[in-house]
Parts: C-alpha cells; sequence; structure tokens
C-alpha cells in the first residue's frame, strides 16, 4: 500500500522538476512513510516524472522500492495484488526471471507479457501506471471495485495524476479552478461522483478502466476492462440454494486467507454487524492464532454496537480491543477532516473510522474491513423501502402517469396543507413528479433520485452561479436488461456509485492518514461477480436481507446473538452539532465568508442551518455537507 503521483509535461520544459516533483511525493507522506523515491523521464516530446511513496507491506526489503524500471517498462503502484505468487510461478514457466519478491515486479512481468489484459489475472486492489518505452505510452490502471484513489489532470499541456489531490497543488502547471456544477454533485450526495472532482479539468478514473496517454499526441483513451453490470445482465444460475450457499462459502474463505498475506501484522475491524463477523469468524476458525480484532463504541445506543462487537469477539476467541468516542474525540477530529479527505467528503463516519483506524495502527499495519457486503448481498433497509414504494408509484397505470407528474409540477407542494408541513416528504413528492415523468420506473432510477439529498429542482436555489447537470454512474441504471429484479438494479448502482465514492474512499482517505493499509475482502471480484448472478431471492428472501451471507455466519456464531436491528456505523453528530459543536457552523456559515466566496446563496443556506439549529432534523445532513465544503475551502482554496 503506497502513494503514486506524477506528471507528463508536453511542450515547453519546466525548471526544478525534480524539486516540484519530490515535494508532490512528499505531500503522500502518510501514505507511505517507510521511504519515498521518484524518476524523472525525457522524451522529444515531454518529460515524464513518477513518483512513489512507500508503505511496505510485502517484501519490506529495499527490492521493493519504485519507480520500478527494466530496459522496456517503468513503474508505480499503490495496492496489493494477493495472488502474486501464482501469476509469479505461471510467468518462470513462461521463461521470466525474477530478482524480488514483490508484487510490483509480478505486475511489470504480467503486463510485458499480456499487455492491458494482465489485469484479468489479478485478484487485488490496484492503481498503478506503466511507462511503455517501445510503444512510447503510459497507462493507467484502477481496480475492479474501486478500492485504490486515481485522480487525474489535463489542461491539454499537462498531465498530472495521484493516489491523492495532495501532489497536483505542489506542480507549477496546475490550476485549482472549482467546478460549481460539482459542488452541486457534492451537496446531493455527500460525495462527488466518479469520474467527477472538485476541480475543473480533473477527473477520478472510473473503477475497472484504464487510461492509455500516447506520448507522442497527447492523445487519451479509456477503457473498461470489467463492470459489475456485466454479470448482472448475465443469466441467473439455476442452482439449489444449498450449492449457493457452498459456493459463497468457499469464496469467502477464499477471498479472506488472499488478504491475510502480509510480512506485518494484520487486524480485523469488528463491528459487531453480519459483514464484518463474517470476516472475523472464518478467519479465527481457519487460524491457529488469535486475530486482532477493533471496534469503536458510543455511548448513545442508537449508535452503539461496541457491545455487540465485545460479545461476538469472545465468543470468536480473538484479541479485542475497543475505544468509545465521545464529541471531543469528534472537536479533535473534524479541524483535520479537510486535510485527511483533499476533497469535499461529508459522511460523518468518517469520524469514528479515523479513530478505530488509530487504534488498530498502534498494533499491525494492515486491517480488514468488510465492506460491500450490503451492496453484493441486499442488506440495506433502503432497498425494502424503497420496492415499497415501487410497488405503490406502479399501481397508477402507465397512461396515466405524465398527466399526474403534469398535475403535481402544477401544484407545488408548499400549497398541500397540511402535507407542507412535512419536509421530508416535499423531496418526496418531488421525485414521484420526476420518475412519472418518465416511462419505464425501476428500483435503479428511484434509487439515485432517493440518493440525493436535494431535488434537481432546488439545487439552483443554493448557488449563485449557474449549473450544469453532469452525468454520473447513477445513469447507468439504464445498461441493466429487464432479467434483473428491482433489488438488483439498486444494488448493482450502489455497488458503482455509493459504495466506491462513499465507503472506499472514506476507509482508503482515513486509513491511510494513519499509515494503515486497509484490505476489503468482500470486494473480491469473484464474489462480486457470483453474487451478481444468484437469484434475488438467495440473498434477499421474505424480508430477510444478507439471507445467504447470514446463514453463513451462523454456522459460526449462533443466530440468537446475531439477530437485532441494524444500526450502521454512524455518530450523534446531529446531536452535538447544536451544542458542542456550534461554533464550526457559527464559523463557516458567517454572512462575510460566504458572500466573499461567491459559491452559495447566503439567504438559502442560512435559512437551512437555522431550521437545522431549531430542531428540524431533516435539514441536518445537508448542513453537514456544507459546513465541510466550507471547511474544505478554508484550507485548500
Amino acid at each position: 500500500m503506497c502513494g503514486i503521483t506524477g506528471f507528463i509535461e508536453f511542450g515547453q520544459r519546466l525548471e526544478n522538476q525534480e524539486t516540484y516533483l519530490s515535494e508532490m511525493v512528499s505531500s503522500m507522506h502518510q501514505r507511505g512513510p517507510d521511504a519515498s523515491n521518484f524518476k524523472i523521464y525525457k522524451t522529444t516530446e515531454c518529460s515524464i516524472g513518477f513518483g512513489h511513496a512507500r508503505l511496505a507491506v510485502i517484501d519490506l526489503s529495499d527490492d521493493g522500492t519504485q519507480p520500478m524500471t527494466n530496459e522496456n517498462f517503468s513503474i508505480v503502484f499503490n495496492g496489493e495484488i494477493y495472488n502474486y505468487k501464482e501469476i509469479k510461478a505461471e510467468l518462470i514457466k513462461l521463461g521470466y526471471t525474477f530478482s524480488t519478491n514483490s508484487d510490483t515486479e509480478v505486475i511489470l512481468k504480467a503486463y510485458e507479457e499480456w499487455d492491458e489484459r494482465c489485469v484479468d489475472k489479478f485478484i487485488g486492489m490496484f492503481a498503478f501506471a506503466i511507462y511503455d518505452l517501445k510503444k512510447g505510452q503510459i497507462s493507467f490502471f484502477r481496480d475492479r471495485a474501486g478500492v485504490k484513489p486515481f485522480y487525474y489532470y489535463w489542461d491539454e499541456a499537462t498531465f498530472i495524476f495521484g493516489s491523492e489531490l495532495k501532489p497536483f497543488h505542489k506542480h507549477p502547471n496546475f490550476k485549482k479552478s472549482i467546478d460549481v456544477s460539482a459542488v452541486s454533485l457534492f451537496l446531493q450526495y455527500g460525495y462527488i461522483p466518479n469520474p467527477h472532482s472538485i476541480f475543473q479539468n480533473t477527473s477520478k478514473l472510473e473503477p475497472g478502466h484504464f487510461l492509455t496517454l500516447n506520448l507522442s499526441d497527447g492523445k487519451q483513451e479509456i477503457k473498461q476492462y470489467w463492470g459489475i453490470i456485466e454479470f448482472y445482465n448475465k443469466p441467473k444460475l439455476v442452482l439449489p440454494y444449498e450449492e449457493a450457499l457452498e459456493e459463497t462459502e468457499r469464496l469467502l474463505k477464499s477471498a479472506f486467507q488472499y488478504r491475510m498475506v502480509a510480512d506485518v501484522p494484520v487486524g480485523v475491524f469488528l463491528s459487531g454487524g453480519y459483514d464484518s463477523t463474517a470476516v472475523a469468524s472464518i478467519l479465527q476458525a481457519n487460524s491457529d492464532q488469535k486475530i486482532n480484532t477493533f471496534t469503536i463504541g458510543f455511548n448513545d445506543n442508537a449508535f452503539n454496537e461496541a457491545e455487540y462487537a465485545k460479545e461476538t469477539a469472545g465468543i470468536l476467541g480473538t484479541n479485542h480491543e475497543e475505544y468509545y468516542c465521545n464529541y471531543k474525540d469528534a472537536i479533535n477530529i473534524i479541524p483535520q477532516l479537510p486535510e485527511i479527505y483533499d476533497e469535499p467528503f461529508g459522511d460523518s463516519s468518517a469520524i469514528p473510522t479515523k479513530l478505530v483506524s488509530e487504534m488498530a495502527r498502534k498494533k499491525v499495519t494492515v486491517c480488514l474491513s468488510a465492506d460491500g457486503g450490503d451492496e453484493i448481498f441486499a442488506g440495506y433497509n433502503k432497498y425494502t423501502s424503497l420496492k415499497d414504494n415501487l410497488n405503490t408509484l406502479r399501481k397508477v397505470p402507465k397512461g396515466v402517469r405524465k398527466p399526474v407528474a403534469s398535475l403535481m409540477n402544477s401544484m407545488p407542494f408548499y400549497k398541500l396543507p397540511p402535507l407542507n408541513q412535512k419536509e421530508n416528504l416535499e423531496r418526496f413528492y418531488k421525485i414521484v413528479s420526476t420518475i412519472y415523468k418518465g416511462e419505464e420506473i425501476d428500483g435503479g432510477s428511484l434509487l439515485k433520485y432517493a440518493s440525493m439529498r436535494i431535488h434537481p429542482s432546488d439545487l439552483q436555489e443554493y448557488f449563485v452561479q449557474d449549473l450544469q447537470q453532469l452525468s454520473t454512474s447513477f445513469d447507468k441504471h439504464s445498461l441493466l436488461g429487464s432479467e434483473n429484479s428491482d433489488i438488483d438494479r439498486m444494488t448493482a448502482i450502489d455497488f458503482t456509485t455509493y459504495m466506491c465514492d462513499d465507503i472506499l474512499t472514506k476507509v482508503d482517505k482515513a486509513s491511510m492518514s494513519v499509515s494503515l493499509e486497509g484490505r476489503e475482502p468482500l470486494l473480491d471480484h469473484r464474489i462480486a461477480e457470483f453474487a451478481a448472478q444468484l437469484p434475488t431471492e438467495y440473498k434477499l428472501h421474505n424480508g430477510v436481507k444478507k439471507r445467504i451471507l447470514k446463514d453463513i455466519v451462523h454456522k459460526y456464531v449462533p443466530k440468537e446473538k446475531m439477530d437485532r436491528p441494524k444500526s450502521g456505523f454512524g455518530i450523534p453528530v446531529m446531536t452535538w452539532g447544536r451544542n458542542e459543536l456550534k461554533h464550526f457552523f457559527d464559523e463557516y456559515f458567517s454572512e462575510s465568508f460566504i458572500k466573499k466566496q461567491g459559491i452559495f446563496n447566503y439567504s438559502t443556506v442560512n435559512d437551512l442551518k437555522n431550521k437545522y439549529m431549531v430542531g428540524n432534523n431533516s435539514a441536518f445532513e445537508r448542513c453537514w455537507y456544507i459546513l465541510n465544503f466550507q471547511m474544505w475551502y478554508a484550507k485548500w482554496m
């Protein structure tokens, strides 16, 4: 696990390239405290800089130093290839020789043998850049699920890339102009969906994609090599439930064991829920040593799962540690958020994720996180509630839906007492009218609008500049075939949006802020592919969410110990915001700050803050997103 960065400069050669490339690498010191290195290559068309900050996890010797170069290729790599030993053995049979024990050298020679299709061989998480000296091109790859981040900037003369945005600020050609339309996406979702970024001319490489840059003319081509929708669109598997159960457990065991491959200590984040219990229980059952587990607790029962985690750890026999978070911890973490999340990020569970990462780092260098279980095995409560809403919406005949939408648009919500006293109903009212304008109603389209905290028709009120509508991976719901159920459509789109851009971003940046490598065993692509082809009822059956995963967990932990309401990994920041954290809102929502900034409509955001402060809970999330953007702006602009 590391941080990568670099540049390709066309045309005029800048001075002091070594100086600012070194600064670019140093800006990611927390991602790679064990070593840093860089190299500059020059051709007749351009200058190329590759930089690397290393966290040594596999092959701790200096042999793993990057950039790694041979006569034809150079690479910088962030991540892990868990099956690198098997690939290495295959390459040796093909005549290749190796001088290191690192997975980096395996990638380099796998690319030499199989070119871009080398990624088909990899079980892992990765973002890497390979300079092909013979072809005169550089290719950039991102793993299938998007566990590892990859940003890039292009202004027709300079290409900058990195694991984070921090290095971009160190390059003299980087123009940090905010994309206000991307800010509007942030206010809707609490994160900026791929492929967009907070800055103009700056993008995220989508998961399962690679970008090739031709060094002779600067032309770029982006291709997809993997996508979860492809597997949802395959015919559903016809096999008995018991066979599906057996195969799922086999895949889980394989994925979990692969992610224990390391030359440093490894632990597991344990929340007490089914996903993390699956990881911890299967690993402990197949280990002759106690594994290390870590959890964060709260003194608010609505958020606290620490007691469940402790009980589960006792059943499994792990070495367990816990820490109880309070508002003082939050106050200490909140000013750090803009540094940790160098692109605006609104998920408040970033705070406990940072705290549990700090706790784990004292004992281990690698920690397994159980993200992805809800998206892969249909675990979120929203799936069943949205399905119920869909059933209600479909009761209106197709031929009547557009006239109903027109009627709703002509009758604004504020004219409908007593409904207009319930703000949370207003957004649903607008979602219904939007859905009825279309030809079809499906789980993917409803999920898109239900995921928004501000309806598109209301967004402009928050901004002083005109907005452009940006397409996102939410729009990929139209690519899902008719054989997919509404639940399948929701889980597929969540996999490509919320999971990638919220959950994985949260864990990657929080863990790497303390030089801890986070691994995601449930996101092994073999598990995702298999689950996508399972019949929906194997995942959600008679109201039982994550049915197949739960049945596996019950082999290790008694069902009666696991059956409890899902609470999620959150903190009571909504309550703290009106009291202990109120000064943050007062500072960053001030009229002077907002008007000098010139982005937000002060009247709208001030009204929103006042609603929240007097007890309107539905206004909190939008206030929290704006607060996080303002803190980011103060730090980086």
